[in-house]
C-alpha cells in the first residue's frame, strides 16, 4: 500500500499510510496504552472492534503512522448512520443536511511519541484523503470532553468551533464542533466577544442557546477559559 507521508521523529522514520482490517489488532492496542496513561479516562470514548470494522469496511476512513516499531499514532473519520443521536442535530443542521456530516473519531498517539505534532500530522492528511471519497461531504463534525485540552486544541487549530454543550454517549458532557469544508466558513463579522470558564457549564450553555460559537481556549490563572463569539 502506498505510503500518504514520510517524515522524521528525531532521527527516527515513520511513514503514514491508510489503514485495514489487518491493522485493527495494532489499532485496540495503541487504545488500550493511551487509555492506560489517562488521567481522565472518561475523556476518551474508545472505538470497539466493531466500531473500528465498521469504518474499515466502507463507512469512514482510518489512517496511520508507522515506526520500526508498529503503529504509533492513528486517526479515524465516520461516515455517521442517520439518527437521532446525529451530531448535525445537536448543531442546528436540517434534516436534509445530515448525510453531507462526516465525523472526526478518536486520534491516538502514543504516550514516547506525543508533543510532535503527530496529531496535526495527520489531522491534515485524513482530510486531504476525505476530499478524494466519492461521496461529498459539507461539514465535518466532532465531539470533544471539556478538560481534554490536546483534543480541544487540536480541533481548534483546524477551524472547526464549538456549536453545543450536552450529554453524549448516555452520561458523557461533551462539546460538539462543527466545520464546513466548503470554505464557505461560518458567515457574518463579530460582534461579540465574551470568555466563559471551561468549568461554567451554564454559561457556556446559555451563549450557545443564543447562537454564539466557541472559537478558542486560553489559559487564565492555571485554569481555561473558551472564547465565544457572536456573528453579526
Amino acid at each position: 500500500m502506498d505510503n500518504l507521508f514520510e517524515g522524521f521523529i528525531d532521527s527516527e522514520s515513520y511513514t503514514v499510510r491508510l489503514l485495514s482490517k489487518e491493522d485493527i489488532s495494532q489499532v485496540q492496542q495503541l487504545q488500550g496504552i493511551v487509555v492506560e496513561t489517562l488521567t481522565e479516562k472518561k475523556n476518551l470514548q474508545p472505538l470497539t472492534y466493531e466500531e473500528l470494522d465498521y469504518i474499515l469496511t466502507g463507512n469512514g476512513l482510518m489512517i496511520g503512522a508507522f515506526t520500526e516499531m508498529g503503529l504509533i499514532a492513528f486517526r479515524a473519520l465516520l461516515i455517521p448512520p442517520i439518527d437521532e443521536e446525529h451530531l448535525g442535530l445537536d448543531v442546528g443542521l436540517e434534516a436534509e443536511e445530515l448525510a453531507q456530516v462526516i465525523y472526526q473519531e478518536i486520534s491516538n498517539v502514543h504516550p514516547d511519541y506525543r508533543g510532535n505534532r503527530l496529531q496535526q500530522t495527520l489531522a491534515h492528511l485524513i482530510m486531504q484523503e476525505q476530499a478524494k471519497l466519492d461521496q461529498g461531504f459539507t461539514y465535518v463534525a466532532c465531539t470533544v470532553a471539556p478538560f481534554n485540552i490536546p483534543s480541544l486544541k487540536d480541533k481548534f487549530k483546524q477551524g472547526m468551533e464549538i456549536a453545543a454543550l450536552k450529554i453524549k454517549y448516555v452520561d458523557q458532557l461533551r462539546y460538539v464542533f462543527i466545520k464546513r469544508l466548503d470554505g464557505e466558513g461560518s458567515g457574518g463579522e463579530i460582534s461579540e466577544i465574551a470568555r466563559v470558564p471551561m468549568g461554567d457549564v451554564e454559561g457556556q450553555q446559555a451563549l450557545l442557546d443564543e447562537g454564539w460559537s466557541g472559537i478558542s481556549m486560553e489559559e487564565d490563572d492555571g485554569g481555561y477559559r473558551v472564547l465565544y463569539v457572536r456573528r453579526s
